[in-house]
């Protein structure tokens, strides 16, 4: 489910520190009944488990292959329009205690590098010849629309109800043409990318015993 900026805007991340100048582009919601507020390793492990693009839907997957054959062409993914060639890697702004909570040396299995790993969020970024982008993951009470201390509702029961994972994007445009791209790709995100990826998390979720057995 779609959700306004201010669904993370408001939540006390870490990301918030280290990404002044990211614009927030979505923010979307996946439901997980029946978790609780140590549940974010869990549904991260599912949602390993569950597979990357080639479990998603076909118009999913048919859009993932038009962009990379794009990019391909046009070279936007080439590796001096990326991390550490065209922009200062996410992670340089990283404090230590945070980078140490993630192995670069593992395969990431996604275009994405790993910023950071807590509890209860993690970053992830990449780059290429349209933006500088990072897909933040936070778990969160089922309705909490922030502005607290993450703890529940106040009354001493921060475990009380489901508990949801919240992604957010945050982007750096390239330049007008990083714009031009993004309010392109607007309509594909929201009517066909965001939707696949609901289907493919929660279910993911909802079968995390047989996934993680």
């Amino acid at each position: 489910m779609r959700l306004p900026r201010t669904a993370h805007t408001d939540q006390p991340w870490r990301i918030h520190e280290l990404a002044r100048d990211f614009r927030v582009e979505d923010v979307w919601s996946y439901r997980a009944p029946g978790s609780g507020p140590d549940d974010f390793p869990v549904m991260l492990a599912a949602m390993r488990a569950g597979g990357g693009l080639g479990k998603q839907a076909l118009p999913a997957r048919f859009l993932f292959a038009v962009r990379w054959k794009l990019g391909a062409l046009l070279g936007w993914d080439k590796p001096k329009t990326g991390l550490g060639t065209r922009v200062r890697p996410l992670r340089d702004r990283v404090p230590r205690e945070l980078a140490e909570t993630v192995d670069l040396s593992l395969p990431a299995g996604s275009p994405f590098t790993p910023v950071y790993d807590l509890d209860n969020e993690s970053a992830r970024e990449l780059a290429n010849r349209t933006v500088h982008g990072i897909m933040h993951l936070g778990w969160v009470r089922s309705g909490d629309t922030g502005g607290g201390d993450g703890e529940g509702d106040g009354d001493g029961n921060g475990d009380v109800g489901d508990y949801e994972l919240r992604m957010a994007v945050l982007v750096k445009a390239n330049g007008r043409y990083g714009r031009v791209y993004m309010s392109l790709i607007a309509p594909f995100r929201y009517l066909i990318v965001y939707p696949a990826l609901t289907r493919q998390w929660e279910r993911a979720w909802r079968d995390r015993e047989q996934l993680l057995a």
